[in-house]
């Protein structure tokens, strides 16, 4: 069942409202000039990697080697995600390009 138009505006303007306050909180307990806690720094570095790592891990967690395509459009997509990244170091490009070229192979090639 769609919603309706009003409804709609509103889960836009929760949305909308709940981004802008969560993008506003670390303005409000690390004003600038103020020291960022060690434990906040290490959290920005750590975190990052560990929840690509996790969705990397979630996107791959059906993929079956034992049966056609054997994972071959996961695997081909992963390197040039990999390879892209390490050559531009440009997260939209490497992310992009390897989803384009996933589901290039997966409804083109490995049909």
């Amino acid at each position: 069942m769609p919603l309706s138009v009003g409804k709609s505006l509103l889960v836009i303007f929760v949305t909308g409202v709940t981004i802008f306050f969560t993008r506003l909180i670390p303005f409000l307990f690390f004003p600038k000039g103020k020291e960022i806690p060690k434990t906040v720094r290490y959290l920005g570095k750590a975190l990052p990697p560990a929840v690509i790592a996790m969705l990397v891990v979630y996107c791959l967690k059906s993929v079956s080697i034992t049966a056609y395509p054997h994972g071959l459009p996961e695997l081909i997509a992963i390197l040039t995600v990999v390879a892209l990244h390490v050559w531009k170091r440009n997260n939209l490009l490497s992310i992009g390009a390897g989803t384009v070229l996933y589901m290039f192979l997966i409804q083109a090639v490995f049909t």
